[in-house]
């Protein structure tokens, strides 16, 4: 199965998330920047695509990442996706925006969702501090959320548990 990584960031915590997350899965292409992508229907190549977003944009309704995903996401539900499996991590802070936690993924997994994709990774709510999120489906987060402002000691337990996840849901 061939997977690709790619993220988008505006500190390099999104990107090293995903530098960790390549080295933690083998056989997986070399993690891309978004913003070096001429034309994002390379995704359409992958049998399954990992991608890292931040939330910056607070609040917004839309355009939540304040990175190269946000002018993209129309062209992401035009792609020809069925039969893909997609997985998103997404960083955000618990503690100062704690009614946004890592609202972006929700973004993302929509217009994924539009283009046929299968969503896969979701994250059980339970063991996270925040008020609100749009990136919650139930008891579950649409994906891994990360907070490396706030709980940064958590991150290696959470990012080897969701890769086991990934390696049974998407067969890597």
């Amino acid at each position: 199965m061939s997977v690709g990584i790619y993220f988008a960031t505006t500190t390099g915590k999104t990107e090293d998330i995903a530098e960790r997350l390549h080295g933690m899965l083998s056989g997986v292409e070399s993690p891309k920047d978004l913003a070096d992508v001429d034309d994002v229907s390379e995704l359409e190549s992958f049998d399954g695509i990992i991608c890292g977003i931040p939330t910056w944009n607070t609040g917004a309704d839309s355009e939540r990442s304040g990175t190269a995903w946000d002018s993209l996401l129309d062209e992401i539900a035009g792609l020809s996706l069925s039969g893909k499996k997609v997985a998103i991590y997404g960083l955000g802070d618990s503690s100062t925006y704690t009614e946004n936690f890592c609202d972006a993924m929700e973004e993302l997994h929509s217009y994924f969702k539009k283009a046929g994709a299968t969503m896969v990774g979701y994250v059980d709510k339970s063991g996270y501090t925040f008020d609100e999120s749009k990136s919650t489906v139930g008891d579950k987060f649409c994906g891994l959320p990360l907070d490396e402002d706030s709980e940064s000691d958590m991150t290696d337990e959470r990012l080897t548990k969701w890769v086991g996840q990934l390696k049974s849901e998407m067969s890597i």
